[in-house]
């Protein structure tokens, strides 16, 4: 009979290093660096087009020369911009405009507040130029809003 053979401790492997990563690893991290990538992006994208929109408005009203003139190109701007909510927004008239333009809102500021300037505002001699400037923050704000940008 041959010899008996000697027996050895069992010798565990070395733990697998973390580095360098397995190919799963890399994909994932690829995978969520597009992901910041992209919505890095878009908020870019989402601030350039804010930024342009209120450039529009701005430009719109300088060009205006009188408190009724700018009225009358906040007007016209937000009938624009309603032709993004309804095709036919912009041939409301009167109340129904005004209504239209609250739509959506917790508060009536265009049917009871200074909003309802925009009825007459732009055919007056005169317009109150801070009654002007509180319709200018209303109706950047719903204009900004029907643009998709606030």
């Amino acid at each position: 009979m041959s010899a008996p053979l000697a027996l050895r401790d069992v010798h565990n492997t070395l733990a697998p290093s973390w580095w360098p990563l397995a190919p799963g690893w890399w994909m994932v991290i690829g995978a969520l660096a597009l992901i910041a990538l992209a919505l890095y992006a878009l908020r870019r994208w989402r601030e350039r087009r804010r930024r342009r929109m209120n450039e529009v408005f701005d430009r719109a009203l300088a060009d205006a020369a009188t408190p009724a003139a700018e009225v009358a190109a906040m007007s016209e701007l937000l009938r624009r911009a309603a032709r993004r909510r309804d095709r036919d927004a912009d041939r409301l008239q009167g109340d129904q405009w005004l209504e239209f333009l609250d739509r959506g809102s917790k508060r009536r500021d265009f049917a009871d507040g200074v909003g309802r300037l925009l009825l007459d505002g732009g055919y007056r001699r005169e317009v109150d130029p801070e009654q002007a400037s509180a319709l200018r923050e209303l109706a950047r704000q719903r204009f900004l809003r029907w643009m998709g940008v606030s």
